[in-house]
């Protein structure tokens, strides 16, 4: 069973799952294995390489339609 809808799953080094809230992940640095900050400083080392936690970030953000946001797209409104 899917999880909340902001959730994506990722898999610890020993191999067990776990979700996390997409919309607190701040940054991923990868060397051999991922790392994931939080914007709250919390840190996970995952196997889940960046390419595919970016790919379940993605699919969070288009399931939930954020990016049908101009603003978050980055698009300005013009004032004409």
């Amino acid at each position: 069973m899917p999880g909340p809808l902001h959730m994506i799953e990722v898999t610890r080094l020993n191999g067990t799952t776990f979700t996390l809230n997409a919309l607190y992940i701040e940054r991923m640095e990868s060397a051999h294995d991922t790392t994931i900050t939080l914007t709250t400083g919390t840190k996970y080392i995952v196997k889940d390489s960046e390419e595919e936690i970016r790919k379940k970030i993605w699919k969070f953000y288009q399931e939930v339609h954020l990016l049908a946001n101009p603003h978050v797209r980055g698009e300005e409104e013009s004032e004409e």
